[in-house]
């Protein structure tokens, strides 16, 4: 009878984890099936690297980019194809969050804890609104946790091999899962688990993570290491004003401050708790990670991010046992009842579920102020939504100038773009409109160079300013003005310009255009 019990006590768990699951992946197919505000700037980039595979990117390792030409190969590229592998991805980490507070010995409660929390977190759900390696490392990471729990638990060597392998991949997919990495060495070290470092095991896992790895590695090495310039360039100039208080603040808010009750308690179960320090490594993991990127002084709250989902777990573990003591009962419904409508009250502002003046609306009312995390100005939208807006009007205005050319200038002619979103966008809108050839200067555009047998072309230049560009051309003439409302300031009241006559040869001029950041 106990074993009967038992059985349906862990399906009513798993019921429970996949409605959340469930819940999460229909919010993301609603909105990007209803109410989606256009392509992401950076989606058209990875587009753009999806159909020029390689080992590497000047900012990016090749994961990302290898399961979006997959998943372009299958769906194809429309906004709601490349964004459904984000969905399921983001479904697929609230169900391992679930699973990891089962792990921990959890019941049904810390599982709506740890699960709604997740969902509940702004950042969680913006971060997988689009394409991005960012939706892959909030899985990976999440699964990291997992499986180092079932290594302390269950104590089977094979879980090593699995461990590598999930680490070699999400630093194939993004290189900050390095900080991961560190966090299990040092957990490994500070532990009881240090057992294991007289194994071999763990050894073989780092083996398997750098094997996996080691292409990025290689790319690097024949690619002048492209992107620890770019680290260095992203650093010192585009993230150059954030801090440790941008940085713990925007944590604080980002994962919705009503949740900080719970992933704090996980801390403080990972650490203190009785049952919970059997997992202190985990909580080192996080440390780690936190104390790597206040160092680094410009890190981003997303950085660290991906590691509260084992601590949302450990907090609903720590808050059932807390709310199961008559005393403290009335939390065990109040608190999910205030995260859940905080929740549904941030979903806006991370999901773009609403009409665009109706966002601007609501979120003035709620007193949110557009953000950028890089620096930039901004008017009416944050620039995660702003990022969102123009980029078809401005192919569509470019095109305009390219049909104004003649046969002639028209077999000349490439379009030049100031950054990698507006070149991938000219790319993406390319057949549509009818567009030439798209180079520009920025990261992995830069490599893909501006083509071979280019006689004196016709440079369509998005962007810019006239006087600068009379410095590399003869003749440089204003065409038109790209207008977009709601896209960012500096992507709307743009000149288009049409330039020729090349006074230095384009192979001279290229090598001043390169900019990684």
């Amino acid at each position: 009878m106990k074993t009967e019990s038992n059985a349906k006590k862990i399906d009513a768990g798993i019921r429970i984890i996949l409605l959340f699951a469930l819940i999460d992946l229909l919010l993301h197919l609603y909105s990007n099936a209803f109410a989606n505000y256009g392509i992401f700037r950076d989606e058209f980039y990875y587009i753009a690297c999806s159909k020029r595979l390689a080992a590497g990117y000047v900012d990016q390792p090749p994961f990302s980019i290898y399961i979006l030409a997959v998943s372009r190969f299958l769906f194809g590229d429309s906004l709601f194809a490349i964004r459904l592998i984000p969905a399921i991805s983001s479904a697929l980490t609230v169900y391992v969050t679930g699973l990891i507070a089962k792990k921990l010995n959890g019941g049904n409660t810390s599982i709506v804890f740890a699960c709604l929390a997740l969902i509940a977190a702004p950042i969680f759900l913006g971060v997988n609104t689009i394409y991005s390696m960012n939706t892959f490392d909030w899985l990976l990471s999440a699964f990291t946790a997992l499986l180092l729990i079932k290594i302390i638990i269950e104590k089977k060597n094979i879980l090593w091999i699995w461990l590598g392998i999930v680490l070699g991949i999400g630093l194939l997919n993004k290189v900050g899962f390095l900080w991961l990495g560190f966090g299990t060495a040092l957990g490994l070290i500070f532990t009881k688990q240090r057992g294991y470092l007289k194994t071999k095991w763990p050894y073989i896992a780092g083996i398997i993570a750098f094997v996996i790895f080691s292409p990025f590695i290689f790319w690097n090495m024949t690619h002048n290491w492209a992107h620890l310039e770019f680290i260095r360039n992203a650093t010192s100039e585009k993230y150059s004003s954030l801090n440790a208080v941008t940085f713990l603040t925007g944590l604080f808010i980002t994962l919705n401050p009503f949740t900080v009750f719970i992933w704090l308690a996980g801390l403080y179960y990972f650490f203190f708790n009785k049952e919970g320090k059997k997992y202190r490594l985990l909580g080192y993991m996080f440390l780690v990670s936190l104390l790597i990127l206040l160092i680094n002084g410009h890190s981003k709250p997303e950085y660290l991010a991906p590691e509260i989902p084992m601590l949302f777990a450990g907090g609903g573990v720590i808050f059932e046992k807390w709310t199961s003591a008559r005393s403290l009962k009335w939390l065990k419904f109040a608190l999910p009842a205030i995260i859940a409508i905080s929740g549904i009250v941030f979903i806006p502002l991370a999901l773009p579920v609403l009409p665009v003046k109706t966002f601007i609306n609501y979120s003035e009312k709620l007193g949110m102020k557009p953000e950028s995390s890089e620096h930039k100005k901004l008017e009416k939208l944050p620039q995660f939504y702003a990022d969102m807006f123009g980029w078809k009007n401005m192919a569509a205005t470019v095109a305009n100038v390219y049909r104004s050319l003649s046969p002639d200038e028209k077999q000349r002619a490439v379009i030049f773009a100031q950054n990698y979103g507006e070149a991938g966008a000219m790319e993406y809108y390319k057949n549509l409109y009818g567009l030439p050839r798209v180079i520009s200067g920025h990261n992995n555009y830069w490599l893909w160079g501006y083509g071979k047998n280019v006689h004196d072309p016709i440079i369509i230049v998005i962007g810019g300013s006239k006087e600068n560009h009379l410095k590399s051309c003869d003749s440089v003439k204003t065409a038109a003005i790209i207008r977009s409302e709601y896209a960012m300031p500096y992507e709307t009241d743009l000149p288009v310009y049409i330039c020729s006559g090349l006074k230095y040869p384009l192979s001279e001029i290229w090598t001043k255009v390169k900019h990684y950041d």
